[in-house]
């Protein structure tokens, strides 16, 4: 059972007072993103007629329709594509993949390998249902210090006819740092001027409102993220989104659908609200989980761990890393947070073969949506150095509860006391 001593509190209190100038600077985005999202529901004359649900085919579904007009003007796209029938963010990130790419084309990773439930769709690992195996290329260029090896993008655009360029912002389970907007910005710049046709896709999950800009806004043609993660806002059941230009956003709809329906069929059955009230919580559910990442980091590296990103870095998403290059210590972690959660608090998780993985995986999700990582959740591959990837935390006081949990266990007496 939950039990937070009183020293490990006092530390705990300690180290936010030490931060409030960072915490401080999240509420500032937060404020901006909320008058975002609410310009653009007044923009479009939201009102409970479009919480009415529709079943079937879903045709004249006026509240999907608005909740896409709505993300568009979020965007500042041209269109979108918001929908429960996909399952996840790698689904979302498939069927985009799917819609954009030929027979003969090239899709091009600017981030190293994407992320691993992607190694199939890809053909990275074999899988006859592959990109691969309907003979798209794939090649891929490795970061370089954490940024876009600029002299390897060159050389491989003008040496090839590259479809698409996929660029994966935050680090799935790499150790490379994640993507902020304004590296995104700089290097859809220097690809347009080398190539201006080529189809720029960013991979957004888990980055969405950690920044006041969004991808499109620097460049993006299309971007894809999850609305189990960040977006959701914690009340969206499933779904994801794509966004971008309206020929592209069509391909992927003809894609998810079929083709001569596209966008025109999906019913909503009654996600409608919880779509909208997720998207409207979302500013101030993401900065409750950059503040408890911010806490996250400041009581760890304070207890002796190397953390990335440290607290008084700039973000580009909710996943805060604590290395532990040690697999027991790891293991505990990850098994104190899922204590701190609401939802099967008793359970200790273990190690286990996740489908989509080439490693054991550990995840603390006690979470009201299953997989949801905007709720806090903690997980990794058991592999070295042993990294624990925390997200999320729907209020930052139940994060905090969580990060005290942390602390009960790993201080003692003597430094909590400090």
């Amino acid at each position: 059972m939950l039990k937070i001593n009183e020293e490990a509190y006092k530390y705990v209190k300690k180290c936010e007072k030490e931060i409030q100038e960072e915490l401080d600077r999240v509420d500032e985005i937060a404020e901006a993103n909320s008058l975002k999202v609410l310009m653009a529901f007044n923009k479009n004359n939201l009102s409970e007629n479009h919480f009415n649900s529709t079943t079937g085919y879903g045709y004249n579904d006026e509240g999907r329709d608005v909740i896409e007009k709505i993300y568009a003007d979020i965007f500042k796209a041209e269109d979108a594509l918001v929908r429960s029938q996909f399952i996840s963010g790698s689904h979302a990130l498939t069927v985009c993949l799917f819609a954009l790419l030929r027979p003969g084309d090239t899709l091009l990773s600017i981030t190293g390998k994407p992320y691993d439930t992607l190694d199939e769709v890809i053909g990275i690992v074999e899988n006859n249902s592959s990109l691969k195996s309907f003979n798209v290329d794939y090649k891929q260029i490795d970061l370089v210090n954490d940024d876009f090896d600029y002299d390897a993008i060159e050389k491989c655009l003008k040496e090839n006819k590259i479809k698409v360029i996929e660029i994966q912002r935050s680090k799935g389970y790499s150790t490379r740092k994640s993507i902020c907007i304004d590296k995104v910005e700089k290097v859809i710049k220097f690809i347009k001027n080398i190539d201006k046709d080529v189809i720029i896709m960013i991979d957004n999950c888990y980055c969405e409102f950690v920044s006041k800009k969004e991808p499109i806004e620097v460049g993006a043609d299309i971007v894809v993220g999850s609305l189990i993660k960040n977006l959701g806002g914690g009340i969206a059941p499933n779904g994801a989104y794509i966004v971008g230009r309206k020929d592209l956003v069509y391909l992927a709809s003809e894609r998810l659908n079929l083709p001569g329906e596209a966008k025109e069929v999906g019913p909503s059955l009654g996600m409608n609200k919880q779509l909208l009230q997720g998207l409207y919580m979302a500013p101030s559910v993401v900065a409750s989980s950059l503040k408890t990442a911010i806490l996250t980091s400041y009581v760890m590296e304070n207890i002796g761990y190397n953390v990335e990103p440290k607290y008084n870095e700039e973000r580009a998403d909710i996943v805060q890393n604590i290395i532990f290059d040690d697999e027991e210590k790891f293991i505990k972690y990850v098994q104190s947070i899922q204590e701190s959660s609401p939802v099967g608090s008793y359970v200790v998780p273990e190690p286990w073969d996740m489908p989509g993985y080439s490693d054991k995986v550990i995840m603390a999700a006690g979470t009201f949506t299953q997989g949801s990582s905007i709720e806090l959740s903690c997980d990794g591959p058991i592999r070295s150095p042993y990294i624990a990837y925390q997200q999320g935390s729907l209020t930052y006081e139940y994060g905090k509860i969580a990060i005290m949990n942390v602390a009960d266990k790993l201080l003692n007496k003597n430094q909590c006391s400090n």
